[in-house]
């Protein structure tokens, strides 16, 4: 079993993909430990309950993990806002930033020193398509996500040569409770395709067995990634008409 006996946190562990990766991270022999606000569904978990959003929360829990050895930490929790930028409250202009970055950022900061120091270990950021194509009406969470993405990349600079990888996994929409019915006729009106949660969980599990670096899913999405990297005048005018068509929903 590729994981057996690692002892692997997992933030956001109780939701629809991370129940699935807990599920299948323990089959495989791991001590899993979830990081959420409820508990998980499998018994056979640990559980640690922590609010990301809530700043004393989290160096709380970021003290808990400093001290104890993890093999893998898997930073997955997240929250989305949809919609025009100024129609977004103050609270969700905080808290957006706050669970999908600077709770990554705080909990890799706080397991990196043990791992480095056993010469071993894994910092797993899940972050988004949106965070290297970033859409209209989601500014923040793009943003948040292209954020995370960059400090994957700058801390695997940092810890090359220690022993501890750092991977960095951009699904791109999925089928799950997480998109609100606007969400939805979003992805209606632009046609955007939408993964399965399982079929996204099994590939976050493969990226982590591998040892990646960085993964895209979705073919047309991982080239749109690229292309926009390169051209991203190009892209603006690729996505102009659906974002016209969109702007609709909040008219």
């Amino acid at each position: 079993m590729r994981f057996s006996g690692q002892r692997i946190a997992v933030t956001g562990g109780a939701g629809e993909i991370g129940g699935r990766i807990v599920e299948k991270l323990l089959t495989e022999g791991a001590e899993v430990t979830v990081l959420d606000r409820q508990a998980p569904k499998d018994p056979r978990a640990s559980f640690l309950e922590c609010d990301l959003a809530n700043p004393v929360g989290l160096e709380s829990l970021a003290r808990v993990m400093g001290e104890q050895p993890w093999d893998i930490l898997i930073n997955l929790a997240g929250v989305q806002y949809f919609g025009p930028m100024e129609g977004e409250s103050p609270e969700s202009l905080r808290r957006t930033p706050g669970i999908n970055l600077l709770a990554p950022m705080r909990l890799a900061h706080a397991v990196a020193p043990g791992m480095r120091a056993r010469g071993r270990g894994q910092i797993v950021n899940i972050g988004s398509i949106f965070g290297s194509i970033n859409f209209a009406h989601f500014a923040s969470y793009s943003s948040s996500k292209a954020g995370l993405r960059a400090f994957s990349q700058a801390l695997r600079r940092e810890l090359s040569g220690s022993g501890v990888a750092v991977t960095y996994i951009a699904p791109r929409a999925v089928k799950t409770g997480f998109n609100s019915p606007k969400v939805l006729q979003f992805a209606a009106l632009t046609k955007m395709a939408m993964d399965e949660p399982g079929f996204v969980a099994t590939r976050i599990v493969e990226a982590i067995a591998a040892r990646r670096d960085d993964v895209y899913l979705g073919s047309p999405e991982a080239i749109f990634v690229r292309l926009n990297a390169i051209f991203p005048a190009l892209v603006d005018r690729a996505l102009a008409a659906a974002d016209r068509r969109v702007s609709q929903l909040f008219a």
